[in-house]
């Protein structure tokens, strides 16, 4: 009887890691895949629907603005999801993001364009735009804590993996859907009507998430933090008053993954098929096909944080950024297809290296009833320094320097992530992390 309870319990484990893995995962996507459809329109359909008519470089720089807007909204969400998420918990907290996320989504689906209402289209494309960011903010966080705070000892790093794996898996959705409807769709139609089809899908994919996550219960670790000590009144001003020093390393250390991931998906689409004239459907079958990279790399990335530690395996990612970031303008500058795809399969595998033990490092930097607030917090910030501006400075540099420095972007990023790496590693080994 003793053996038969046992291995009913371990099924029951079993199962219970698999829903929150499920969780993490399906979740994570459906965010991203809303964040990403955003960053897709916003790189080949919005500068002529929502700006005003000037030169097409003018209005690709304004929709970059827009996609931009967002990255400073996700702090404002961090702070205030990570407050109840450190206070409440983290299961109605990612439940809120994600209704918040799909409902702005949907929205811009049924949004008129500028030819329809004038400056109040890009107006209020930019506000839902904001909620977008907003909702996100407390997404990455609280799924990160959801797969780590559920691991078994060893497993962090794999555990940490999935949240992380949401984001090719959003980007496969999100482009996929928009080159199967540039296939076949007219451009005349898909420019009427059937950009609007990814943003009016969301719902579907919104429902699936909430779904899963309402089976969900309270992470162990925060349950039991909670019985021992109350939470702090005000998450924010503790971790600010507390944990500084590790906030702000820890921002620093994600500047890379948003600088490598923007330049080579929203910033390579819009310069990829504008200013080389490649077709849109052969630039996103291009995308679709690196993006498999990233998977892979955040595969390998989760195996490795766990077997020394995220720091290393950060580290490494950091240094091998640094190099490709040499050889990804040259190679992009070259025109030619299979050169694009070499350099964009490069940085997005490469991206996986920086990314992916990032669900175990963060979190690990701050208390248990601080984490929701400090890994929300240095991952958003983060994605103002290495990601809000990355397209826009990427497309600057093009007609100031050309093609060629883009990369080094990217390589500078890089060097930033390894200072704050550095910083968090003083004085430890950095198994600690």
């Amino acid at each position: 009887m003793a053996g038969a309870g046992a291995r009913m319990s371990g099924i029951g484990e079993m199962w219970r890691y698999k829903r929150v893995l499920t969780a993490s995962l399906v979740g994570t996507a459906v965010e991203f895949y809303d964040f990403y459809i955003y960053a897709t329109a916003a790189s080949l359909i919005f500068p002529s629907l929502f700006f005003p008519s000037s030169s097409p470089t003018a209005q690709l720089m304004a929709s970059y603005g827009s996609l931009a807007l967002a990255f400073f909204a996700r702090p404002v969400g961090a702070a205030v999801f990570g407050h109840y998420g450190d206070r409440v918990g983290r299961k109605a907290t990612l439940v809120a993001s994600l209704m918040l996320m799909g409902g702005c989504t949907l929205l811009i689906g049924f949004l008129p364009t500028y030819a329809m209402i004038g400056y109040w289209a890009p107006l209020i494309l930019c506000v839902l735009r904001f909620g977008q960011g907003f909702g996100l903010g407390g997404e990455w966080g609280g799924a990160a804590l959801l797969a780590v705070e559920n691991a078994s000892p060893g497993w962090r790093a794999r555990f940490g993996m999935f949240p992380q794996l949401g984001a090719p898996v959003g980007f496969i959705a999100a482009n996929g859907l928009f080159l199967i409807l540039g296939a076949l769709l007219s451009e005349q139609d898909f420019l009427a009507w059937g950009w609007r089809l990814p943003f009016l899908g969301s719902a579907v994919l919104v429902i699936l998430g909430l779904w899963v996550r309402l089976k969900l219960t309270e992470t162990p670790e925060f349950a039991a933090a909670q019985k021992e000590t109350p939470p702090p009144a005000v998450p924010l001003a503790t971790l600010l008053s507390t944990h500084l020093g590790a906030a702000i390393a820890g921002t620093f250390a994600c500047a890379a993954c948003f600088a490598v991931y923007y330049i080579a998906t929203a910033f390579a689409l819009g310069y990829g098929t504008t200013a080389l004239k490649i077709d849109r459907e052969i630039f996103l079958a291009i995308q679709l096909g690196a993006i498999l990279f990233m998977a892979a790399s955040i595969i390998l990335a989760g195996w490795w944080a766990d077997r020394s530690s995220p720091t290393t395996a950060l580290a490494w990612g950091c240094v091998g950024t640094v190099g490709m970031g040499l050889v990804f303008g040259p190679l992009i500058g070259t025109g030619a297809l299979l050169p694009i795809f070499v350099a964009l399969s490069l940085a997005l595998f490469m991206m996986g290296f920086i990314y992916g033990p990032l669900g175990a490092y963060l979190p690990a930097l701050f208390p248990i009833q601080l984490r929701y607030t400090g890994a929300s917090f240095a991952f958003n910030l983060g994605g103002i320094i290495g990601g809000a501006l990355a397209p826009i400075v990427a497309t600057w540099l093009i007609g100031a320097h050309g093609v060629a420095l883009v990369g080094l972007y990217m390589s500078l990023a890089a060097l930033i992530s390894l200072g704050g790496l550095w910083w968090t590693s003083r004085g430890r080994s950095l198994s600690d992390y």
